[in-house]
């Protein structure tokens, strides 16, 4: 057998057969330290650079473990881009017979049983109808029943949370589907492979006992692999705690009608019922404001007004559920409405008092010690969500770890502060880790430029964006278009693109205009598009080639001190004597930066100009810290270096 180095040569099988593939010193370094830990059971937290070919140099010694591992991606983009494409291509070069799965949370399979009532409900549009019936021709071809492969149905789809089912309303093994149910068929191939690719939502819906059932798959990996691991304690934040939203109380609202109506028509007061619960989440939105916020629950729990609303759902709730418990021997659907509601009556109670703690005989777990516990709300343009969240998972997350026999491996282009590990060791509760890190592979000094624009304002200046677009133009221009703008607020996003749009005459596309997805695939067409983008865009987007040649990065990245859990977490840190600024604040702008900054050069051929355009890089001391996170780049103040930069690069691509 071929060892690690070689099947990553020049010569091995990967060159052979993967197009594009090229060998690193960098990649075969890790993909030997993985392969050990994985041999031996260890902890490894491991940074590689972009242009590393991480992917690969994990999936090469998971292949060979021999074990049972399992994979976790930040998203489920990425998942299907790994397991559909990178992982048939490096087992195919092996020729290993390895057995894959593919799992994601129940959400993104299609439901039978709802698919089937929903069918027979009647109450749509006719777009929603179009869509329901395109759904219905689509599920008589899938083998999967995951949601992403219906080409004619979009993913966010208003549909498609209507057919599909969540761990609230799941009937599990007293529904008439259960046999046929892609989710149990899912869970059951995940079961039987040697590799299963999840996401992090699902590893963490797992920890948290939201999802029954798939705790059986766990406890038999022997390796974890975390892809993107930098986002796993804020992934964490969100399952290891409470929330309610107006969602789930509009769709428990609905469903309760449907089932009643179908399993005891004969009570005439449900309609009545649901009718109360939905305009009481309403009203309760409305008192909240008519913009989007993160705020800490102090901001409301005083206010008479949103909490005597607040007690309205309550009483409301607690009506539905006098109303469905005589009928809960007359269907499990009748009967999982009646649970969801005494949940959700429970969930209530946590943000109604501050004796933290659900009703005795409620199905929700208590939470164990509410003073380690942050609550706050959000609001969106027609609903609302109330957060418990965890001050820190740390401890949590270390236990799990402790006691879970398996090796743990943690990789993402950005872990480090400068060489230290710290930071993302010691959210996770990590100890006695194993590090290291690789930088990329590509030659930064010769493939971009770094610009800090000289004469910038203060960024807490009321005239700042405007500073920066002004900045920003020139540079724009002369890189004719192919710019991605990123920003760190939502303000800074319209503000930036009211400005720009006068101002430049090449296609300007928003965040927020159209998905995600589509804003890309219309950038990566048009080749000459400027982007303004906030954090969704700060990671995760992959454009090669000549289509993105200029970034722009209008702020460091520091969390806006609003923020109700970094509010908890800097009280936290001061107590326990530490510095949250140096020990919170700036690693976790710096690990943001680094996201950013890993748009510009995606591959060996790109060149670029990185613009940062805050001036505290050269006139506050920290600074100097996020310079030495950057790669190694030519820096300079300078445009006309800038002008002279694009020049050259348009010259070569002509010369070609």
């Amino acid at each position: 057998m071929l060892s690690i180095a070689e099947l990553l040569s020049e010569h091995g099988p990967l060159q052979q057969t993967i197009d594009g593939f090229a060998p690193r010193r960098q990649q075969q370094e890790m993909a030997q330290a993985i392969a050990q830990a994985l041999d031996v059971g260890d902890v490894l937290i491991a940074e590689a650079g972009t242009g590393t070919g991480k992917t690969v140099a994990y999936l090469i010694p998971a292949l060979l473990s021999g074990k049972k591992i399992i994979i976790s991606t930040g998203t489920k983009n990425l998942q299907d881009q790994l397991y559909f494409r990178d992982l048939p291509q490096v087992r195919n070069a092996l020729g290993v017979p390895v057995s894959t799965a593919l799992l994601k949370g129940r959400a993104n399979y299609a439901c039978l049983y709802r698919m089937d009532h929903k069918l027979k409900d009647g109450r749509y549009s006719a777009q929603q109808l179009e869509q329901l019936r395109a759904a219905e021709a689509w599920l008589q071809t899938t083998r999967s029943g995951d949601i992403s492969e219906c080409d004619s149905v979009p993913e966010d789809a208003p549909i498609w949370p209507q057919v599909t089912s969540t761990a609230d309303n799941c009937l599990g093994a007293e529904c008439p589907n259960v046999k046929e149910c892609y989710v149990v068929k899912a869970r059951q191939q995940a079961q039987q492979a040697d590799i299963l690719v999840i996401n992090h939502h699902l590893f963490f819906a797992d920890l948290a006992l939201r999802d029954e059932g798939f705790g059986e798959i766990l406890p038999g990996a022997e390796g974890f692999i975390f892809d993107e691991a930098h986002q796993l304690a804020d992934v964490a934040t969100q399952f290891f705690g409470i929330s309610l939203s107006s969602r789930q109380l509009l769709d428990l609202a609905r469903d309760a009608l449907h089932e009643v109506l179908r399993e005891a028509a004969d009570e005439g007061g449900i309609q009545d019922k649901t009718d109360q619960v939905q305009k009481r989440v309403r009203d309760f939105r409305l008192l909240l404001g008519d913009t989007e916020r993160r705020a800490p629950w102090q901001n409301i729990e005083h206010d008479e007004r949103v909490m005597d609303a607040l007690y309205d759902i309550r009483a409301s709730l607690n009506g539905l559920e006098r109303l469905l418990k005589p009928h809960v021997s007359r269907g499990a659907g009748v009967e999982k409405c009646w649970q969801r509601t005494r949940n959700q009556i429970a969930r209530v109670e946590y943000f109604l008092s501050d004796a933290i703690g659900g009703p005795i005989d409620s199905d929700e777990a208590l939470l164990p010690d509410a003073n380690q516990y942050v609550r706050w709300y959000e609001t969106r343009q027609r609903g609302f969500m109330l957060h418990m969240s965890p001050a820190s998972i740390a401890q949590t997350f270390h236990d799990y770890i402790t006691a879970h026999e398996a090796a743990w491996i943690f990789t993402s282009a950005t872990l480090a502060v400068g060489d230290s590990f710290n930071y993302f060791a010691s959210n996770l509760g990590i100890e006695s880790a194993h590090t290291r890190r690789w930088d990329s592979p590509f030659d930064y000094q010769a493939q971009s430029l770094l610009y800090l624009p000289e004469g910038m304002p203060e960024p807490n200046a009321r005239h700042y964006t405007r500073a920066v677009v002004d900045a920003a133009i020139p540079v724009i221009n002369a890189c004719e278009g192919r710019t991605f703008i990123l920003v760190t607020s939502y303000r800074a996003l319209n503000e930036v693109a009211g400005l720009l749009k006068p101002a430049i005459d090449y296609p300007l596309l928003v965040q927020g205009d159209q998905p995600r997805t589509e804003l890309l695939n219309r950038f990566r067409a048009l080749g000459n598009a400027v982007l303004v983008g906030t954090s969704s865009f700060w990671e995760g987007v992959d454009v090669k080639g000549s289509a993105l040649s200029c970034v722009i990065i209008d702020k460091l990245p520091f969390a806006s001190p609003d923020e109700p859990l970094l509010q908890a977490r800097i009280q936290s840190m001061r107590e326990r004597g530490m510095n949250p600024f140096f020990d919170y604040q700036i690693p976790e702008a710096v690990i943001t930066l680094k996201q950013g900054i890993g748009r510009l050069i995606r591959d060996a051929n790109d060149r670029g100009v990185l613009m940062l355009c805050d001036p505290r890089l050269r006139t506050k001391a920290y600074g100097k810290i996020f310079l030495k996170n950057l790669p190694r780049m030519t820096v300079t103040g300078d445009l006309s270096e800038v002008e002279n930069f694009f020049s050259a690069m348009q010259a070569a691509a002509t010369a070609i």
